[in-house]
């Protein structure tokens, strides 16, 4: 399905200042936010749709880019990527941009959404979220063209097994806060002639968690979680490139008492490859030849990211001549095809010769001197 314009998504126009496009967003972001149409999966693909394009908007040299080459400018090999890194598989832009996405954005924007409510502090229990984490992963070229599982072993904060995430001492359990009554917010309504207005706050006695822990789990000091280690499973599709994410959600540090998990990011990293070159899907490998095969042309065996294949070398090939092979490459992140390999043929000049290798190219050079190009 096609995007909608990002000015029409926001109800702006295109000579709108940047604080026009931010009040424009808030408005459709209060409207349609996830915590106030819980399990409403259309106010969810707006609150996505109008952050998605406020991420573009008010950021000046994106909106120059997309004024300039609307959504192609962050599309697939468009080249610019509105987050400002690799972000999605898609080599850019928005093509992986989901509901996490949306609210990290606008939580780094807004604070939280209580902020709409009259401003101030997070959004209350309901919010808490453990820390996301980041890890690299080192990727061959080999298994970034054949695609690849990995396990990989985290160091995070997970859940206490001796009070199970409660943070209270065995035998008991947490308590209801009473001044917030387990909500983790505190409201406080303002009445002025302009209409009432409400402030939420995160509950100052129990911090947002809605209870209490009067006796505290020794082996976890009352917070739920300690650390630990944890193995998860990732498959990396074929096609990916150094900067590439995964995303494996509740991956990240366990938060104790009620709290939702982070997230991980799984990055990839590709290693130096002792062969090929790679340039986006295409690979180049250089392949050295004797003077003679060239003059006299070849048939050998090249290295392919499959294995070897033949090779014809015409009689009478130039030096830095480009051979391509079709399919040869790196498959395409979409599905949709792969690069081609390029056999770059070189020229290969031993550093000595014998005598007699000496005696044979003089020869040589008496008879093939005449007929060479000379400048006049």
């Amino acid at each position: 399905m096609s995007k909608r314009d990002y000015y029409e998504v926001l109800g702006v126009g295109r000579d709108a200042t940047r604080e026009d496009i931010k009040k424009a967003y808030r408005k459709q972001a209060f409207q349609h936010h996830p915590d106030k149409n819980p399990g409403n999966k259309e106010a969810e693909e707006k609150f996505k749709e109008a952050t998605e394009a406020y991420e573009v908007l008010s950021d000046a040299e994106k909106r120059r880019n997309y004024d300039q080459f609307g959504h192609a400018a962050f599309s697939r090999g468009g080249g610019a990527d509105p987050f400002g890194g690799a972000g999605d598989f898609a080599g850019g832009g928005f093509q992986g941009f989901d509901l996490s996405d949306a609210l990290r954005a606008f939580m780094r924007e807004f604070g939280g959404f209580s902020d709409f409510e009259g401003g101030g502090g997070g959004g209350g229990a309901r919010a808490r979220k453990g820390r996301d984490l980041q890890i690299r992963v080192k990727l061959t070229l080999n298994e970034i063209a054949t695609g690849v599982e990995k396990q990989i072993r985290v160091t995070k904060n997970v859940t206490c097994n001796t009070c199970h995430g409660s943070g209270a001492k065995e035998g008991s359990a947490p308590v209801t806060c009473t001044t917030c009554q387990g909500t983790g917010q505190i409201k406080q309504v303002q009445r002025t002639i302009l209409g009432q207005f409400v402030n939420v706050a995160e509950c100052h006695v129990c911090h947002g968690e809605g209870s209490i822990v009067k006796d505290r789990c020794r082996d976890c000091a009352g917070t739920g979680v300690i650390k630990g280690n944890e193995t998860v499973t990732v498959k990396i599709p074929a096609g990916v490139a150094s900067g590439n994410y995964i995303t494996v959600r509740g991956g990240g540090d366990m938060l104790g008492r009620g709290g939702r998990p982070g997230d991980l990011y799984v990055v990839m990293d590709e290693e130096v490859d002792d062969r090929f070159v790679r340039h986006g899907n295409d690979v180049l490998v250089d392949l050295p030849l004797t003077y003679t095969q060239l003059v006299l042309g070849a048939k050998l065996e090249v290295p392919t990211l499959d294995g070897k294949v033949l090779l014809r070398v015409p009689a009478g090939t130039a030096s830095h001549k480009v051979f391509r092979l079709r399919g040869k490459g790196i498959p395409r992140l979409d599905g949709y095809g792969r690069g081609d390999e390029l056999v770059r043929v070189l020229a290969w000049v031993p550093e000595k010769v014998d005598k007699k290798e000496e005696e044979l190219l003089k020869e040589l050079d008496k008879t093939l001197s005449s007929r060479a190009p000379h400048l006049d």
